[in-house]
């Protein structure tokens, strides 16, 4: 994650079901479900004006911390959390387990 979106805070919003995070007045989000110890990423969006900045990575990352450190298990169905733990195969680790092989 770069520097500059370390230090901003990842908001939980249950009444829309999605993980926040704002950068320049702009609002990127991660929709998601909740059920029993899992948590399903469904979709991640950001503004135009953010994209190619890295803030999708960023609310990803930050997004998996959360879910590791709540103790639930990740459901990954959207596209780009998927190519994001690919790519980082460490945090398969919060993956719930019928998702292992498959990613």
């Amino acid at each position: 994650m770069k520097e500059e979106f370390k230090p901003l805070k990842l908001m939980k919003n249950e009444a829309k079901h999605r993980f926040e995070m704002e950068v320049d007045n702009l609002q990127t989000f991660i929709d998601y479900k909740e059920r029993n110890d899992k948590i399903f990423l469904i979709h991640t969006e950001d503004p135009e004006e953010l994209e190619g900045r890295g803030v999708a990575t960023a609310i990803i990352e930050k997004a998996l911390t959360h879910i590791e450190d709540k103790g639930y298990k990740l459901v990954a169905l959207c596209p780009m959390v998927v190519a994001y733990i690919r790519r980082h195969p460490e945090w398969k680790r919060i993956l719930a387990l019928q998702q292992n092989d498959i990613i």
